[in-house]
């Protein structure tokens, strides 16, 4: 078992080794042929994004929060199964986004965060992509997404959308380990 006390406690940059893995709890089993509701999230960019408005294929990978250089991670955080590897997902699909770019699909990121935190991390991590902020928790609970709580901040639990026109036609839940959530993704969309 790893000595979770020499793990950085701002940033997880890569995955720790024995990170717990998540349960199916059924949480997500309602999704397929839902339509994504229609309402407005902030976005990195400074703009509105209204998801159900996008046509043709589109990625949602929702996850609970990436920490902030400075800002220590909540109390437990790497033992929470499906907390940690936040800033690994999002790198592993900045890595490989010319390929679902390539496969005509738009990619979000998307959390309960801030969007000054998101801003801070699409930045950091130099991503091509945007995050949105469904800090009122319209999107999640509109499809009823996954939540858990910890220091009081209630997060999205980590479950990647896939949408063809406004309905979600597939889903990755849970997502483990993150960083490899993109192989499953791309491997999906290749065959269909």
């Amino acid at each position: 078992m790893q000595n979770f006390d020499e793990v950085p406690k701002d940033v997880l940059v890569e995955i720790p080794k024995n990170l717990p893995a998540p349960i199916d709890d059924g949480a997500c089993n309602h999704l397929l042929g839902l339509t994504l509701p229609s309402v407005n999230l902030a976005s990195t960019r400074g703009k509105v994004v209204n998801l159900s408005e996008i046509s043709g294929w589109l990625v949602i990978y929702c996850y609970p929060m990436t920490g902030k250089p400075g800002r220590v991670l909540p109390d437990g955080w790497i033992q929470i199964p499906g907390a940690a590897g936040c800033t690994p997902q999002s790198c592993s699909f900045r890595d490989r986004y010319t390929e679902l770019k390539a496969l005509n699909c738009q990619i979000f990121g998307m959390s309960t965060q801030s969007t000054e935190d998101q801003l801070e991390a699409a930045e950091r991590l130099h991503l091509p992509f945007e995050l949105l902020s469904d800090a009122a928790f319209q999107f999640a609970e509109a499809l009823r997404l996954p939540l858990f709580e910890v220091e009081g901040m209630r997060l999205l639990k980590r479950v990647t959308l896939i949408a063809k026109d406004g309905k979600i036609v597939k889903y990755f839940y849970p997502v483990f380990p993150p960083d490899k959530n993109i192989d499953d993704l791309l491997s999906w969309l290749r065959q269909n």
